[in-house]
């Protein structure tokens, strides 16, 4: 059963952003990539995006944005995993 969930106006603004910043990281980018993508759509995150988006929730080194970007990915992986 794949998983439903689209990513949030909140967070697509916030991806958004990530994008068009010459500050951000690359892990932030391919997190807020993911997340526009799956905006309005019923993709699901892929399993090499969703590894990133898991170690980056589990790690202190990460930004308060990184995190959100993750937790969004996180919730719309494929349930079967």
């Amino acid at each position: 059963m794949s998983n439903k969930n689209q990513t949030s106006q909140t967070v697509a603004k916030l991806a958004s952003k990530v994008l068009q910043s010459s500050t951000a990281s690359n892990i932030q980018k391919t997190l807020a990539g993911s997340a526009l993508a799956q905006a309005h759509s019923r993709k699901t995150t892929s399993s090499s995006v969703e590894k990133i988006a898991a170690k980056a929730l589990q790690s202190d080194h990460y930004s308060k944005t990184t995190k959100s970007l993750a937790g969004s990915i996180v919730s719309q992986s494929d349930k079967k995993r």
